[in-house]
């Protein structure tokens, strides 16, 4: 026995533990693409986004714009850089076209931040998604010019609607979309009612034709989720306008407009019920 060797005996690692470590390895990259795809894919939309305020942010009456207004350069998705890039400038003289540069950029990606952290049921996300495409431009026309064109905010109602129809019948039903279509109407008649009754100093028709797809994304989740974003939209603009008076940047008799309010009112109330 004493003359037997000893064998030295080599311990290895099981294959299947390597093939497992490669497969997740694999996954890892997978997923990183899958996640963020969907954020960059939003972000390939700034342009076209930007595109709709340089056309609509025109005074009322006048025709949508097509070109720089200081040389007359086309500014189109034919013609779309740098006038519809982050830096938004003509390319012909370098005037500034359109809302201020990288604002639209980093508006869109900060929608998208919060959806893709909110991750709320798809049927939603898609028509939350469809009607922010549409509301971020018609923010920034609101600031600029003080007008909600038809042009976007008839869209962005008309698919909003369409959208939650598909999710109530895809599981959903239809009492949620039924009490989203109620309090949309009921929201866009409260605002067509001030402007009625109270003239330039009550809500515009253009927030009233907002407030269809606006209300009807909120109506979706109860009958006080619309109350609650309409209160979130008054008090952001109640202290925005009382820092203006403060400041002496605007007069009592200034008018504001309420379009941004009530896009940051209705995100802000989805947020709370997601």
């Amino acid at each position: 026995m004493r003359g037997r060797s000893r064998r030295l005996v080599r311990v290895s690692r099981p294959p299947a533990a390597t093939a497992v470590e490669s497969r997740t390895d694999h996954v890892r990259p997978e997923r990183f693409r899958t996640r963020w795809s969907r954020p960059l894919a939003v972000l390939a939309l700034a342009p076209l986004l930007r595109y709709a305020v340089a056309r609509h942010a025109v005074p009322p009456g006048a025709a949508r714009r097509s070109g720089c207004d200081a040389c007359g350069a086309p500014v189109g998705l034919t013609h779309p850089w740098p006038a519809l890039g982050p830096r938004a400038r003509c390319g012909g003289c370098a005037a500034r076209v359109g809302a201020p540069p990288a604002a639209v950029e980093l508006t869109v990606a900060a929608v998208a931040l919060v959806l893709l952290l909110a991750r709320p049921p798809a049927g939603e996300l898609i028509a939350t998604a469809w009607w922010l495409a549409f509301a971020v431009p018609l923010l920034f026309v609101d600031v600029a010019v003080h007008r909600l064109p038809d042009r976007l905010t008839l869209p962005a109602a008309a698919g909003t609607w369409l959208l939650l129809g598909l999710a109530a019948l895809a599981g959903a039903g239809a009492a949620p979309w039924l009490r989203a279509a109620a309090a949309a109407l009921g929201l866009a008649l409260f605002f067509a009612a001030t402007t009625l009754l109270l003239g330039a100093r009550g809500f515009g028709i253009g927030d009233a034709k907002l407030a269809l797809g606006a209300g009807a994304l909120l109506g979706w989740y109860g009958w006080t989720v619309p109350l609650l974003g309409l209160l979130i939209a008054l008090t952001l603009s109640g202290l925005v306008a009382l820092a203006l008076l403060v400041t002496r940047r605007a007069a009592w008799s200034s008018h504001l407009p309420f379009g941004p309010y009530l896009v940051l009112g209705t995100l802000g109330a989805l947020l709370l019920v997601w």
